[in-house]
């Protein structure tokens, strides 16, 4: 996720000079973003060794770590903020890293696609598996391994004792504050524990 009203959009929830950690960073163009508009510091995390270099490239300091692991590595408290943009979805534990995403971060910012947005409804009410610009794969060859929607999301932060301090939706680089779960493609919170 790296168009441009996308990451200020997610940046605006960052303090500016923030300790970041950003979960499944990619190619770091949002890391990177946060250092030079928000004078953020940090580290990504990414698996992919294409993407670690594109991420050293560009500046970024990043550890080529796979998230099913765990963040054993780091300490309670930090960083200030620890970001999963586009990552939960794929992850097998993302329960078990949503509670470390609260453990090693003051503050956790989460985006994943939504997959209640309404053109979603419509394509599974049609009896097939919505293929959108958000949702990009056939059902039998994407990398998300689960789907959830901005509702789900509020219930699994209750459930794991966290205080959801904004939520919105994000659709086609606007941010959707009315209706998110039926209006917005991708789901956006900032919490804390």
């Amino acid at each position: 996720m790296s168009e441009k009203p996308v990451m200020e959009s997610i940046a605006r929830l960052v303090p500016p000079g923030s300790r970041v950690l950003d979960l499944g960073c990619g190619d770091g163009a949002l890391l990177a973003h946060l250092q030079a508009t928000r004078a953020c510091s940090g580290y990504g995390v990414e698996i992919d060794d294409a993407k670690v270099l594109a991420c050293m490239r560009r500046g970024v300091s990043v550890l080529q770590l796979n998230l099913e692991d765990g963040l054993t590595m780091f300490e309670d408290d930090a960083f200030d903020v620890v970001l999963q943009i586009d990552t939960l979805q794929h992850l097998r534990n993302a329960e078990t890293m949503l509670r470390e995403t609260a453990r090693v971060g003051r503050a956790g910012v989460v985006a994943f696609p939504n997959f209640a947005h309404w053109p979603n409804r419509l394509h599974v009410l049609q009896g097939r598996m919505p293929v959108t610009k958000r949702l990009p794969y056939q059902w039998y060859d994407t990398p998300n391994i689960r789907v959830g929607t901005h509702a789900d999301f509020e219930v699994l932060a209750r459930r794991n004792g966290l205080t959801i301090e904004d939520s919105f939706g994000l659709h086609e680089g606007r941010e959707i504050r009315t209706w998110p779960n039926l209006l917005a493609s991708t789901a956006v919170f900032r919490f804390s524990s």
